[in-house]
């Protein structure tokens, strides 16, 4: 009869080689074209550029800055978990390709989600620098001032949702 030590063994090479395996299932990297993001219709002053890159971009574009945690398992599942989920609800890099109404729309989210906390995640900000208050104010300012610039450059009707016209 086995004794508890060696039983705990077992168990202990059998999750280590788990583990092991588990390192080599690893997830498609986000790195993709930029040709139609947002910069390319809506210029974005530097300072708030930065903050976009430094902040969003990981999660809500085609391009993410992968840190070195980013090739261990489950840490990489997690991530790109994030990632598609990021890209799924605003994607920065296809910006352009959403119709007007969403783009209008997008950066009122965006807007929301600065001023309610929301973004960037708690789970972000462990690893990654903070966004100051100064950093917040200069996105909401950006994207405030964005979604002006679109109000003068298209009709009303376009930036509404068609079903709610």
């Amino acid at each position: 009869m086995p004794t508890a030590k060696k039983i705990l063994r077992i168990i202990m090479i059998g999750l280590l080689a788990i583990f092991i395996v588990m390192q080599f299932i690893q997830p498609a990297r986000n790195v993709g074209s930029e040709l139609k993001n947002i910069a390319t219709v809506f210029p974005i002053p530097p300072k708030a550029n930065k903050i976009l890159v430094e902040s969003c971009y990981d999660c809500h574009s085609n391009n993410t800055n992968y840190p070195w945690y980013s090739r261990i398992q489950p840490a990489a599942w997690w991530m790109d978990g994030h990632v598609k989920e990021g890209k799924k609800r605003l994607n920065f890099s296809e910006f352009t390709a959403y119709p007007l109404y969403k783009q209008f729309h997008k950066l009122e989210e965006v807007t929301d989600e600065i001023e309610n906390d929301e973004m960037p995640l708690k789970s972000y900000n462990w690893i990654h620098p903070k966004m100051t208050s100064d950093d917040k104010i200069i996105l909401l300012s950006w994207a405030s001032a964005t979604r002006d610039k679109m109000k003068l450059m298209y009709p009303p009707d376009s930036l509404v949702k068609p079903s709610a016209r």
